[in-house]
């Protein structure tokens, strides 16, 4: 990519150890060295953004079009389609809830290059006992059944028995150490665990979700690309360029990952048991990154969770504090577009550029959400959230994209001032009163400790909705 791009030489990405003599930046008075942000309400020609109307026809455009040429990379319009099977289906009971879990693979078509499989994973899990359909959260995380259905002691006797038998064929000595030991069995049920209870003495965030009525959709993000510079050949990526490598404008990992998501959504719109007007996604860290991505493209996702995402999510690129451009652009490249590399350049054929030149900032992409429900989550560094993730920065473009949602006709942060001037709230309190919100909880790299205040904020605007 850096042959392509004419490029020579990187600058290198800081270190996030604070005692390491490249370690990166946390004086705020260094930290804003690009301190003009892109106007996510001023038109590419200057023009100022004054209506709803200019919102939606002009402007929203114009920034999805940088984005996808500078930062995350274009979807490719000859994505091929993507056809979901329910794998198995288990009843299981989680928390006090009875639910009925589905598995399911979404088979992309892969005729045109069969060398590449891609076979996304989601498992849907909604409340047995709901009298309709339900709201979803989409989480990325690994799939699977969260808590299978075990066979009855009885079952497990049968399964022994045969284990032993078939063992026996395979070596009749094995009949002798069966008779010395014979309470010992091949197949035992899985024993009973205590929950892991979130970091605020709260019960899981999927004990939660379902204990609200809601459902949940595990998404594995590694089904659909893999989180790594050697698989851009593989994955969706490498099946649709044949096992080629990207051109600079070529999508990267993150807006692939909100790809995949959106088929997951193309499933969830076909079962009865969901809600399809108020299904969310969430992620943390770099799949927080992935779920902020997602909700800015596809406008179909009623709310977002994002949960301590830094650089290439909520936080400010220009913003010179913690993890930096250079951190990406050398190391995990492959997330975004390979134009992204750009501002990493310390000797190219264009010159040099840096994260001053990026022409769109993080206040764009949440403005990108607007008007759906956006909640904004940190932790902090105490706990394990480290700077690293820049948490002001990250409130300063929450505070910019505001205006957005105000001129949409929903209601944003109750803060006043703007991104220069605000002064960003003490930890646990909630802005939450807004179809954009932000809480930092006192916990660490997490969104657990803001999972309950997430589904009371969206359980107001859900039955306010649905009461219209």
């Amino acid at each position: 990519m850096m042959d392509q791009l004419g490029i020579k030489a990187l600058r290198p990405g800081p270190s996030g150890n604070e005692k390491a003599p490249n370690h990166a930046n946390t004086d705020e008075s260094l930290a804003n060295p690009f301190p003009n942000l892109p106007d996510p309400l001023t038109m590419n020609d200057g023009q100022k953004v004054t209506t709803a109307k200019m919102w939606w026809d002009q402007r929203r455009p114009e920034i999805v079009e940088a984005y996808s040429k500078y930062v995350y990379g274009r979807v490719p319009n000859n994505v091929p389609k993507v056809t979901w099977t329910v794998a198995a289906v288990d009843h299981e009971m989680i928390g006090f809830t009875p639910v009925i879990a589905k598995d399911l693979i979404g088979e992309v078509d892969n005729s045109s290059y069969p060398a590449i499989s891609v076979k996304i994973h989601m498992t849907l899990v909604t409340p047995a006992m709901a009298k309709g359909p339900v709201p979803v959260l989409m989480m990325f995380s690994r799939a699977g059944f969260p808590n299978p259905h075990e066979p009855s002691p009885n079952e497990f006797d049968r399964v022994n028995r045969a284990w032993k038998a078939v063992l026996e064929q395979q070596d009749p000595g094995l009949k002798e150490v069966f008779e010395r030991y014979p309470a010992w069995q091949p197949v035992k049920a899985t024993p009973f665990t205590f929950p892991q209870m979130n970091e605020d003495g709260d019960p899981p965030n999927q004990w939660q979700l379902l204990g609200a009525g809601w459902g949940f959709a595990l998404f594995d993000p590694a089904s659909v690309q893999a989180d790594d510079g050697a698989g851009i050949t593989r994955g969706i990526i490498g099946l649709v360029n044949k096992g080629r490598p990207r051109g600079p404008e070529d999508w990267g990992a993150l807006r692939a990952w909100g790809w995949g998501a959106g088929r997951g959504l193309d499933y969830l719109e076909t079962d009865a048991a969901v809600d399809t007007k108020h299904v969310g996604v969430e992620g943390v860290s770099r799949y927080g990154k992935a779920a902020l991505v997602t909700m800015a493209f596809d406008q179909r996702f009623a709310m977002v969770l994002v949960g301590s995402s830094g650089k290439g999510g909520a936080t400010l690129l220009r913003r010179n504090f913690g993890e930096a451009v250079e951190s990406m652009t050398g190391g995990e490249y492959y997330w975004m577009a390979g134009n992204f590399i750009k501002y990493g350049a310390s000797d190219a054929t264009f010159g040099s550029e840096t994260p001053g030149d990026i022409p769109v900032d993080s206040n764009e992409l949440i403005a990108l959400c607007a008007p759906r429900l956006t909640f904004i989550s940190y932790g902090i560094p105490e706990k394990g959230d480290a700077k690293w993730l820049d948490h002001e920065g990250s409130f300063m473009a929450t505070m910019d994209a505001n205006r957005v949602w105000t001129l949409l006709g929903a209601k944003g942060l109750d803060i006043p001032g703007d991104y220069r001037t605000a002064k960003m709230p003490p930890v646990n309190e909630g802005h939450l009163d807004g179809q954009l919100a932000w809480r930092q909880h006192d916990g660490g790299h997490t969104d657990a400790p803001n999972m309950k205040w997430f589904i009371l904020w969206a359980d107001e605007f859900i039955v306010h909705a649905a009461g219209q």
